[in-house]
């Protein structure tokens, strides 16, 4: 079972927007505290049509699924909403080099 829940509203997309934010060539990383006392870690994961058609979007949804199952239990900021948004940089990007700026991007967001 995934250490997270998932978001699924486009509100939740929205309002995680104004929080902190992180880019990297392959995605950028989104955390903002949602502030209502649920100690639950969620994540969401959005990828446009820009970035390519529908089977590399799912290959990249199915890699950043992967990392942040393995990073967000010890990584994720509790009681916060946790956003990836894939870039055409990452359809190819190592999944060692996406392991690596994923870790940053949580110790960047941690401070």
């Amino acid at each position: 079972m995934p250490p997270y829940k998932i978001i699924t509203k486009r509100a939740d997309f929205l309002r995680a927007n104004r929080g902190k934010r992180f880019a990297r060539p392959g995605f950028v990383l989104l955390v903002s505290d949602r502030g209502d006392h649920d100690p639950a870690i969620r994540l969401g994961i959005t990828i446009t049509k820009k970035v390519g058609n529908a089977v590399i979007r799912n290959r990249m949804r199915r890699r950043f699924r992967s990392l942040m199952r393995e990073m967000l239990a010890d990584s994720g900021k509790p009681g916060a909403d946790h956003i990836l948004i894939g870039r055409t940089d990452g359809i190819e990007m190592d999944f060692g080099q996406l392991r690596a700026d994923l870790h940053k991007a949580f110790a960047r967001i941690a401070v």
